[in-house]
């Protein structure tokens, strides 16, 4: 498909010249007047997109599966579970609200705004930009695009090269459901990225690493441009001595070894006693064999690793402290086993660097306090896991340490909620989304006091001169209110 067969595509300007020096300008000026004609702000439009939306995940679902298999080896199962029905409940919770959504929201008045109607208008910012990122191409690029729809706004999605099947799907099959007079798939690497980044957008939201991230804010600084980074980091997990070791492992090995790895929620490292890692060793072989089977490379429902790069960087990883489970890899697969390290020291590679892979670092501490030290001296994690049998423990961790989410005993499943805002703090990212929080954060709140025309006579009290009395009223009359009148 080319750019005047679809007009929802830009072509991936590396390959084709013939695009002068800025391929994206006529793209980002009809998006542009698409918005100021008002076609995206009606309801019915917006829930037309939405459900547009929806069929394109049912009509090309065995496609989507393809893709997804040939990108990162997921199963069907795995394909459905993480990426097509998390999406398409996203879509089917965005239909169910978006009218209460965009109702004005009446706020509390004082005594001198009562005759005054007050209220916050939820507004579309306009023209927004998706950066998507490769581990979850679907789920990642599609659940921002239902908030970015149902709040009104023209959208340029970039999803990642590196998936390049489903950026293929993507950018052949998606724009054929939705308006292309406000929708447009940009394709490219980093360099088409920056050039599309010196363009003035309303909003960004952007998903991936802290490094690029920074990028992204930098050139969004340039034209005060508000942004919405979801990062990543190294997921702290801490183990607490009272526990079931099998159920721990059970839930650590699950969602650390979903998608190979290539998750950034996913438990990123173990802290415990020496004592519980000799009992959770076991418990963890027993885990990956029972999903994976003894030989874990013929599992259908193991997953590979995205490309020879990533590849080649877990593979030196495996080189930090002790292999104690898996270790295994296969370059010609992109096969790396679900592995477990002990003797991992904090000034390891794999405890430096986001892993995103099946490798699991253990690293040891007396307890629950030096567990928080060892976690409150990095970076504020995306996501932050304690496992205990005592509710106070768990609490302690929740209550002493900082993480864009927290799961006691239990983690991954909360992504699934909509009613819940997937977001980082500081490293880790900033703002929310998912359900109305995706709604909210494509939305401008704007404050709007409406008051008569007349009744000029009300007004006297709050213009001067201010003699004492007067200022005992207006203190009066402008202090909040001390209940709730609408």
């Amino acid at each position: 498909m080319s750019c005047e067969e679809g007009k929802g595509l830009v072509k991936d300007s590396r390959s084709d010249p013939t695009l002068g020096m800025d391929p994206f300008e006529d793209t980002l000026r009809r998006l542009r007047e698409a918005f100021s004609s008002g076609l995206t702000r009606p309801a019915e439009f917006r829930a037309a997109q939405l459900k547009a939306l929806g069929s394109f995940l049912q009509d090309n679902r065995e496609l989507l599966h393809q893709a997804l298999a040939q990108d990162l080896g997921k199963s069907v199962a795995e394909s459905e579970m993480s990426e097509i029905i998390t999406t398409k409940g996203e879509i089917d919770w965005a239909l169910r609200y978006l009218r209460s959504w965009m109702k004005d929201e009446k706020v509390s008045k004082n005594l001198a705004t009562q005759l005054d109607s007050a209220f916050i208008r939820k507004e579309p910012f306009g023209l927004v930009l998706i950066i998507a990122p490769w581990n979850y191409p679907l789920n990642l690029t599609l659940v921002p695009l239902v908030g970015a729809l149902a709040a009104g706004n023209c959208v340029v999605l970039k999803p990642s090269e590196i998936s390049q099947s489903s950026e293929k799907v993507l950018a052949e099959v998606l724009p054929r459901y939705l308006d292309q007079s406000c929708f447009a798939v940009v394709l490219g690497g980093p360099e088409e990225t920056g050039r599309l980044l010196e363009h003035k957008f309303d909003y960004i939201f952007f998903t991936g690493s802290p490094r690029v991230g920074k990028i992204v804010m930098t050139a969004a600084s340039k034209h005060l441009t508000p942004v919405t980074l979801e990062l990543g980091g190294k997921n702290p997990c801490y183990v607490d001595d009272d526990c079931d070791p099998q159920t721990v492992a059970n839930r650590v090995a699950f969602f650390r070894y979903f998608n190979a790895g290539q998750t950034c929620v996913a438990p990123d490292y173990v802290l415990c006693s020496p004592e519980t890692q000799e009992r959770l060793l076991p418990a963890l072989q027993n885990a990956i064999t029972r999903f994976y089977g003894e030989d874990p490379r013929s599992s259908p429902d193991l997953g590979r690793i995205i490309n020879e790069k990533h590849f080649q960087r877990l593979r030196g990883l495996l080189g930090c402290g002790r292999v104690a489970i898996g270790g295994q890899s296969d370059e010609s697969e992109r096969y790396i086993a679900p592995t477990v390290l002990v003797d991992v020291q904090d000034a390891e590679p794999v405890m430096q660097e986001e892993i995103f892979g099946p490798i699991l670092p253990i690293m040891n501490v007396r307890g629950l306090d030096e567990a928080i030290d060892v976690i409150n001296r990095r970076e504020k994690p995306l996501a932050l896991y304690a496992f205990s049998n005592s509710s106070q423990v768990v609490k302690q961790a929740l209550a002493r340490t900082s993480s864009g989410i927290f799961g006691g005993n239990k983690g991954f499943f909360h992504v699934t909620l909509p009613t819940m805002p997937l977001g980082g703090v500081g490293h880790s990212g900033m703002g929310g989304y998912h359900g109305k929080f995706s709604f909210d954060t494509f939305s401008h709140h704007r404050s709007c006091l409406l008051s008569c025309a007349g009744l000029e006579k009300l007004n006297d009290i709050t213009y001067p001169p201010y003699p004492n009395w007067k200022q005992k009223v207006i203190n009066y009359i402008l202090s909040p209110p001390s209940c709730t009148i609408l």
